[in-house]
Protein backbone atom coordinates (compact mmCIF):
# COMPACT_ATOMS: atom_id res chain seq x y z
CA UNK A 1 0.00 0.00 0.00
CA UNK A 2 1.31 3.31 -0.80
CA UNK A 3 2.46 5.83 1.88
CA UNK A 4 0.36 8.47 0.35
CA UNK A 5 -2.82 6.37 0.49
CA UNK A 6 -5.17 6.78 3.54
CA UNK A 7 -3.69 9.77 4.43
CA UNK A 8 -5.89 11.52 7.02
CA UNK A 9 -6.81 15.07 5.86
CA UNK A 10 -5.45 18.13 8.43
CA UNK A 11 -8.04 20.52 9.29
CA UNK A 12 -8.01 23.74 9.67
CA UNK A 13 -7.10 25.25 12.78
CA UNK A 14 -9.02 28.22 14.04
CA UNK A 15 -6.04 30.13 13.05
CA UNK A 16 -6.08 28.98 9.52
CA UNK A 17 -9.33 30.10 9.49
CA UNK A 18 -8.88 33.40 10.53
CA UNK A 19 -6.19 33.78 7.94
CA UNK A 20 -8.25 32.70 5.49
CA UNK A 21 -11.25 35.12 6.21
CA UNK A 22 -8.77 37.91 6.37
CA UNK A 23 -6.91 37.36 3.21
CA UNK A 24 -10.18 37.17 1.60
CA UNK A 25 -10.71 40.93 1.97
CA UNK A 26 -9.87 43.36 -0.21
CA UNK A 27 -6.56 44.56 -0.68
CA UNK A 28 -5.41 41.57 1.90
CA UNK A 29 -3.17 38.71 0.80
CA UNK A 30 -1.66 35.36 2.96
CA UNK A 31 1.12 37.39 3.99
CA UNK A 32 -0.17 40.28 5.25
CA UNK A 33 -3.62 37.96 6.48
CA UNK A 34 -1.10 36.28 8.82
CA UNK A 35 0.35 39.25 10.53
CA UNK A 36 -2.67 40.60 11.24
CA UNK A 37 -4.10 37.47 12.33
CA UNK A 38 -1.15 37.65 14.80
CA UNK A 39 -1.27 41.41 16.18
CA UNK A 40 -5.00 40.46 16.77
CA UNK A 41 -4.35 37.26 18.85
CA UNK A 42 -1.51 38.84 20.84
CA UNK A 43 -3.51 41.85 21.67
CA UNK A 44 -6.95 40.29 22.97
CA UNK A 45 -8.12 43.02 25.11
CA UNK A 46 -7.43 45.71 22.74
CA UNK A 47 -7.80 44.51 19.22
CA UNK A 48 -9.32 41.28 18.70
CA UNK A 49 -12.70 41.66 21.27
CA UNK A 50 -12.90 45.34 20.06
CA UNK A 51 -12.84 44.05 16.81
CA UNK A 52 -15.36 41.06 17.32
CA UNK A 53 -17.87 43.53 19.35
CA UNK A 54 -17.57 45.99 16.23
CA UNK A 55 -18.57 43.25 13.65
CA UNK A 56 -21.31 41.84 15.68
CA UNK A 57 -22.56 45.02 16.50
CA UNK A 58 -22.36 46.25 12.40
CA UNK A 59 -23.90 42.88 11.30
CA UNK A 60 -26.84 43.17 14.10
CA UNK A 61 -27.95 46.63 13.14
CA UNK A 62 -27.11 48.05 9.85
CA UNK A 63 -28.20 47.25 7.07
CA UNK A 64 -29.12 48.34 3.44
CA UNK A 65 -31.70 51.38 2.65
CA UNK A 66 -34.80 50.62 0.65
CA UNK A 67 -34.46 54.15 -0.67
CA UNK A 68 -31.43 54.85 -1.87
CA UNK A 69 -29.31 51.67 -0.88
CA UNK A 70 -26.98 53.10 1.56
CA UNK A 71 -25.98 51.56 4.59
CA UNK A 72 -27.06 52.69 8.37
CA UNK A 73 -28.86 51.35 11.26
CA UNK A 74 -31.79 53.65 10.02
CA UNK A 75 -34.42 52.66 7.08
CA UNK A 76 -34.64 55.35 5.16
CA UNK A 77 -30.90 56.56 5.92
CA UNK A 78 -30.07 59.43 7.83
CA UNK A 79 -29.46 61.20 4.39
CA UNK A 80 -32.89 60.05 3.07
CA UNK A 81 -34.37 61.79 5.91
CA UNK A 82 -32.74 64.34 6.41
CA UNK A 83 -35.17 67.37 6.11
CA UNK A 84 -32.05 69.71 4.56
CA UNK A 85 -31.33 67.64 1.87
CA UNK A 86 -32.81 68.78 -1.78
CA UNK A 87 -35.38 66.23 -3.16
CA UNK A 88 -35.72 66.87 -6.50
CA UNK A 89 -31.80 65.81 -6.65
CA UNK A 90 -30.51 62.45 -7.24
CA UNK A 91 -26.97 61.48 -7.17
CA UNK A 92 -26.58 58.27 -9.45
CA UNK A 93 -23.39 56.39 -7.94
CA UNK A 94 -22.25 52.81 -8.25
CA UNK A 95 -21.32 52.00 -4.38
CA UNK A 96 -21.61 52.97 -0.97
CA UNK A 97 -17.93 54.26 -1.02
CA UNK A 98 -18.57 56.77 -3.74
CA UNK A 99 -21.38 57.94 -1.42
CA UNK A 100 -18.65 58.59 0.91
CA UNK A 101 -16.30 59.87 -1.45
CA UNK A 102 -18.98 62.45 -2.31
CA UNK A 103 -20.57 63.47 1.01
CA UNK A 104 -16.82 64.37 2.44
CA UNK A 105 -16.35 66.66 0.48
CA UNK A 106 -19.22 68.86 1.43
CA UNK A 107 -20.12 70.03 -1.63
CA UNK A 108 -23.72 67.90 -2.43
CA UNK A 109 -26.95 68.46 -0.68
CA UNK A 110 -29.36 66.25 -2.33
CA UNK A 111 -30.09 62.37 -2.15
CA UNK A 112 -28.25 59.95 -3.54
CA UNK A 113 -29.11 56.39 -5.69
CA UNK A 114 -26.55 53.47 -5.24
CA UNK A 115 -26.99 51.20 -8.72
CA UNK A 116 -24.85 48.12 -6.58
CA UNK A 117 -21.88 48.22 -9.25
CA UNK A 118 -21.86 49.11 -12.65
CA UNK A 119 -22.71 47.26 -16.33
CA UNK A 120 -19.22 44.88 -17.38
CA UNK A 121 -19.47 42.62 -20.38
CA UNK A 122 -16.24 40.89 -19.14
CA UNK A 123 -17.73 39.99 -15.30
CA UNK A 124 -21.67 39.52 -16.88
CA UNK A 125 -23.38 42.08 -14.98
CA UNK A 126 -26.20 43.45 -16.69
CA UNK A 127 -28.73 46.25 -16.30
CA UNK A 128 -31.46 43.54 -14.50
CA UNK A 129 -28.19 42.95 -11.99
CA UNK A 130 -28.55 46.59 -11.13
CA UNK A 131 -30.95 48.81 -9.73
CA UNK A 132 -31.58 50.81 -12.21
CA UNK A 133 -35.14 49.72 -12.41
CA UNK A 134 -35.65 51.18 -8.78
CA UNK A 135 -34.15 54.82 -10.09
CA UNK A 136 -36.92 54.86 -12.61
CA UNK A 137 -39.68 54.20 -10.10
CA UNK A 138 -38.69 56.83 -7.76
CA UNK A 139 -38.11 59.38 -10.97
CA UNK A 140 -41.78 58.58 -11.45
CA UNK A 141 -43.23 58.76 -8.35
CA UNK A 142 -41.16 61.64 -7.05
CA UNK A 143 -40.54 65.26 -7.89
CA UNK A 144 -37.41 65.13 -9.67
CA UNK A 145 -35.63 67.47 -11.09
CA UNK A 146 -32.15 66.47 -12.19
CA UNK A 147 -30.29 63.10 -12.39
CA UNK A 148 -26.53 63.23 -11.72
CA UNK A 149 -24.56 60.32 -13.29
CA UNK A 150 -21.54 60.13 -10.67
CA UNK A 151 -20.32 57.24 -12.59
CA UNK A 152 -16.76 56.55 -12.65
CA UNK A 153 -14.79 57.62 -16.25
CA UNK A 154 -14.38 54.50 -17.05
CA UNK A 155 -15.70 52.61 -19.71
CA UNK A 156 -17.94 50.29 -17.75
CA UNK A 157 -18.82 53.33 -16.14
CA UNK A 158 -20.01 55.43 -18.93
CA UNK A 159 -21.92 52.40 -20.80
CA UNK A 160 -24.42 52.50 -17.66
CA UNK A 161 -24.83 56.12 -17.27
CA UNK A 162 -25.99 56.05 -21.34
CA UNK A 163 -28.25 53.38 -19.98
CA UNK A 164 -29.78 54.95 -17.68
CA UNK A 165 -30.01 58.13 -19.53
CA UNK A 166 -31.59 56.30 -22.83
CA UNK A 167 -34.33 54.77 -20.03
CA UNK A 168 -34.96 57.82 -18.60
CA UNK A 169 -35.59 60.10 -21.74
CA UNK A 170 -38.56 57.39 -22.33
CA UNK A 171 -39.95 58.47 -19.64
CA UNK A 172 -43.27 60.94 -20.05
CA UNK A 173 -41.90 64.08 -17.57
CA UNK A 174 -38.08 63.35 -18.67
CA UNK A 175 -38.51 67.38 -20.44
CA UNK A 176 -38.71 68.61 -16.94
CA UNK A 177 -35.76 66.45 -15.18
CA UNK A 178 -31.80 67.69 -15.87
CA UNK A 179 -29.62 64.93 -16.58
CA UNK A 180 -25.95 66.26 -15.51
CA UNK A 181 -22.97 64.35 -15.13
CA UNK A 182 -19.64 65.19 -13.33
CA UNK A 183 -17.25 67.39 -15.40
CA UNK A 184 -13.67 68.96 -14.60
CA UNK A 185 -11.38 67.32 -12.10
CA UNK A 186 -12.53 63.40 -12.67
CA UNK A 187 -9.71 61.85 -14.98
CA UNK A 188 -10.39 59.30 -17.89
CA UNK A 189 -10.36 56.00 -15.82
CA UNK A 190 -9.75 57.03 -12.55
CA UNK A 191 -12.59 55.65 -9.54
CA UNK A 192 -14.19 57.81 -7.48
CA UNK A 193 -12.85 56.44 -4.25
CA UNK A 194 -9.23 56.73 -4.57
CA UNK A 195 -9.58 60.53 -5.36
CA UNK A 196 -8.97 63.40 -3.72
CA UNK A 197 -11.69 65.59 -1.56
CA UNK A 198 -10.63 68.62 -3.33
CA UNK A 199 -10.76 66.70 -6.71
CA UNK A 200 -14.48 65.16 -6.43
CA UNK A 201 -15.92 68.94 -4.85
CA UNK A 202 -14.43 70.57 -8.00
CA UNK A 203 -16.31 67.67 -10.58
CA UNK A 204 -19.35 68.24 -8.13
CA UNK A 205 -19.22 71.86 -8.67
CA UNK A 206 -18.58 72.43 -12.23
CA UNK A 207 -21.02 69.05 -13.34
CA UNK A 208 -22.07 69.55 -17.21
Amino acid sequence: MSAFQHRPQREDSPLDQLIRALASLPGLGPRSARRIALHLLSRRDTALNHLTQALTLAADQIKPCNTCGNLDVTDPCRICAAPDRARGQICVVAGVSDLWAIERTGAYRGQYHILGGLLSALDGVRPEDLTIHKLIDRVNGGTTTEIIMALSATVDGQATAHIIADRLNHLPNTAEIKISRLAHGIPVGGDLDYLDDGTIATAMKSRL
